[in-house]
């Protein structure tokens, strides 16, 4: 059964019966149609779905289009899309292994940016969500819901709740930025 999140909303990613091992990050968006003097057509966005693993709050590492896994192999981008798909399915997705994440990582922010510079108001359908890998189970979503004027976001992030099992928390913050280089200044204040 699937949570849909709110912003700044915590869901446990404990199972009955023990901790998840590895969980997906997906990232499914449609580009909006642009109506002109002509009619309307459909403009390819390129969004860029990237995991940041922070040791407490200093970046330690990280996974996106051009760093596909992190160095301790826990963290994998399976590709870069370039133009979306129906919004119906994960175009984009991060796999954790959260097994293998070492011990001093405490939290995995996942964002997204629009590397083409489009707005999020030219984005339909966008979601993030993340699944029990082993099931296939949609265990949270969080819905990117009225689009705006930014061209990036923080969805969200899995963060060790102290009990040696994870958290997702719902971010949802808007933020300004083609990669997510541009959106570090805007992660700081949810870490």
């Amino acid at each position: 059964m699937s949570v849909n999140l709110a912003k700044g909303q915590r869901v446990s990613l404990q199972k009955g019966g023990g901790a998840l091992t590895v969980v997906r990050m997906g990232l499914g968006w449609q580009a909006a149609p642009k109506r002109g003097l002509f009619g309307s057509r459909t403009r390819k966005i390129d969004l860029d779905a990237s995991a940041l693993l922070y040791a407490e709050r200093t970046p330690s590492d990280v996974v996106f289009f051009q760093h596909l896994e992190s160095t301790d192999g826990s963290v994998r981008h399976t590709g870069d899309n370039l133009e979306g798909g129906s919004g119906e399915e994960d175009d984009e997705a991060i796999l954790v292994d959260l097994r293998h994440v070492p011990p001093h990582i405490t939290q995995v922010v996942f964002t997204v940016s629009s590397y083409t510079g489009q707005t999020f108001a030219e984005v339909r359908q966008a979601h993030c969500r993340l699944v029990d890998e082993a099931t296939g189970v949609e265990l949270a979503r969080y819905e990117l819901a009225g689009g705006g004027p930014h061209t990036g976001q923080i969805m969200a992030k899995v963060v060790r709740d102290g009990n040696g099992g994870w958290e997702m928390q719902a971010i949802g913050a808007p933020a300004k930025g083609r990669t997510f280089q541009d959106l570090l200044p805007a992660i700081e204040p949810f870490l």
